[in-house]
């Protein structure tokens, strides 16, 4: 008797909607839980080559903690192209500048680089307060 793996297709994919409320939780913490969600990787029906993941919205991203001395010691580095346009920041600037962009750096950096990743990755929204624009009905919240 042969038992196979069913594996899922586009159409039968469900999603949900998830709300984390990220105020003193810890950084790392988070962002794996996040890219586990948006992945699909809770779901029964995970397949690696269908889009199977869920929106994850974040509110409250000013409000992340970390551990040790990251505050003062964890770098963030971009590079404009040009001689002389790389630009460091710590991650306590880039809290009080752009929280936004720490957490989706974060996620990020966990997701598989495969064709799928910008698709993956677009069904993150993170907010750096408490408020977000999106009526949606059956909203769950999500606890790490």
């Amino acid at each position: 008797m042969n038992k196979t793996t069913k594996m899922a297709k586009k159409k039968e994919v469900k999603c949900s909607w998830y709300l984390i409320d990220v105020q003193d939780k810890i950084l790392g913490r988070v962002a794996a839980k996040i890219a586990s969600v948006i992945k699909g990787k809770h779901k029964a029906i995970f397949s690696p080559h269908v889009d199977c993941g869920d929106f994850v919205i974040v509110v409250n991203a000013s409000k992340i903690k970390v551990t040790g001395r990251k505050l003062e010691e964890k770098k963030y580095l971009t590079f404009s192209g040009y001689p002389g346009g790389q630009k460091e920041r710590t991650l306590e600037t880039m809290l009080e500048t752009k929280p936004t962009e720490v957490i989706k750096r974060a996620v990020r950096r966990m997701l598989p680089k495969r064709p799928l990743y910008s698709q993956v990755l677009k069904k993150l929204k993170i907010y750096a307060n408490d408020k977000h624009p999106h009526n949606v009905k059956d909203l769950k919240v999500l606890e790490v």
